[in-house]
């Protein structure tokens, strides 16, 4: 037997080294992100023309999106087709209570969230018990149904009655915007805020108990049980907070656009949004936002350039073989490791012209900056 004291005697000071790094990490990494959303609030609005302001108003909205569908499928295990169904419905309710009512935007997007939080959750709870593949299929014709209830419906338009939509087309007032956020510019500060607001509130489930509880749900389901975890609950909690978002982002994106369609959700965007999550990252918060470049501001940079959509169908099939054979953490994760080999790999071909000049290896780095 191995004296485990002698062995790890001299390895004890190790973890208190790392902690101080970790610290630092902690702060760089936080530090990044304050300035860059610093950037993105008031240096870039400027900066932009009309088209990519619009396009950025996108990509802010659909980054709750994906937040949301990030949740289910990186912190859960759970691969859900129907999250698009779900922004539809949130976008319907925020569309409606913005034409039937007065109330302030914001106070909207709460109702709107937890509208589309309930129905989400009842559409999806007899799905609880299915995982994989029986559970994607399930949610896709979920959403071909809302897809179906939600054309014959159509969206309000200012119309009366319970669906509030004018039938005959004719002066169609625009979904208004709350008054401190009228211009394109300052509605994408807005939207820009609101999804700060939910990924924190995502983070702080992540950081608590419902996160352990998705962690173990993920790892092992029946471990889980065996801990005494309720799954059932726990992943209908994980559901209900992605309907929440989702149904935040919905009202939003009524505001962003001022006229809804049915035609405007196809239930084959599903699958596109499952595809661009799992590129971006499915068990990282940064993923979302990735997924949301991919999702709105790709297809708007090869339209700006004269490139066909259809193209972004094979880069999407690309990207996601790419995901499921090499890269499954997704290019938030993949790319800080590729940068870091580049890094590596050009700091040994820096260093081997000073080796062959006779140059010390260790003082090699001292030669060149000078």
């Amino acid at each position: 037997m191995i004296d485990t004291a002698d062995t790890a005697g001299p390895k004890a000071p190790a973890p208190a080294s790392r902690g101080p790094v970790m610290d630092r990490r902690s702060l760089t990494r936080l530090t990044v992100i304050v300035v860059l959303l610093l950037l993105a609030l008031f240096a870039l609005p400027p900066l932009m023309s009309a088209y990519y302001t619009d396009t950025m108003i996108q990509v802010a909205i659909y980054s709750i999106v994906t937040l949301g569908l990030g949740l289910l499928v990186g912190r859960v295990g759970l691969y859900s087709l129907g999250q698009l169904a779900v922004l539809t419905i949130g976008a319907w309710v925020g569309a409606r209570l913005l034409f039937a009512t007065s109330q302030p935007y914001i106070l909207v997007l709460i109702e709107a969230g937890l509208v589309t939080m309930i129905i989400g959750s009842l559409i999806t709870l007899p799905a609880l018990r299915l995982r994989g593949l029986y559970l994607a299929l399930i949610t896709l014709m979920l959403a071909g149904a809302v897809e179906v209830i939600l054309a014959t419906l159509n969206f309000p338009n200012g119309g009366g009655g319970f669906s509030g939509y004018n039938g005959s087309l004719l002066h169609i007032p625009q979904i208004r915007r709350p008054s401190f956020a009228g211009t394109d510019p300052a509605f994408y500060r807005f939207s820009v805020i609101v999804a700060i607001v939910m990924f924190l509130l995502v983070f702080a489930h992540l950081r608590t108990r419902p996160g352990r509880a998705w962690a173990a749900i993920r790892q092992s389901e029946p471990s889980a049980l065996a801990a005494g975890i309720n799954t059932t609950f726990y992943k209908l909690w994980a559901m209900a907070l992605a309907a929440f978002v989702t149904g935040v982002a919905g009202a939003l994106l009524a505001g962003a656009d001022r006229e809804l369609f049915s035609i405007d959700f196809p239930i084959q965007n599903s699958i596109e949004l499952l595809a661009v999550v799992l590129m971006g990252g499915a068990f990282a918060l940064s993923g979302a936002v990735i997924a949301a470049f991919l999702q709105s501001f790709l297809p708007a940079l090869l339209q700006n350039w004269g490139v066909p959509n259809d193209w972004l169908i094979i880069l999407f099939g690309v990207g996601v073989m790419q995901v499921l054979a090499t890269a499954p953490g997704g290019i938030a994760d993949q790319f800080p490791k590729d940068m870091k080999r580049l890094y590596r790999l050009v700091s040994r071909l820096w260093s081997r012209p000073s080796a062959a000049a006779g140059v010390p290896a260790g003082q090699a780095g001292k030669g060149g900056t000078r």
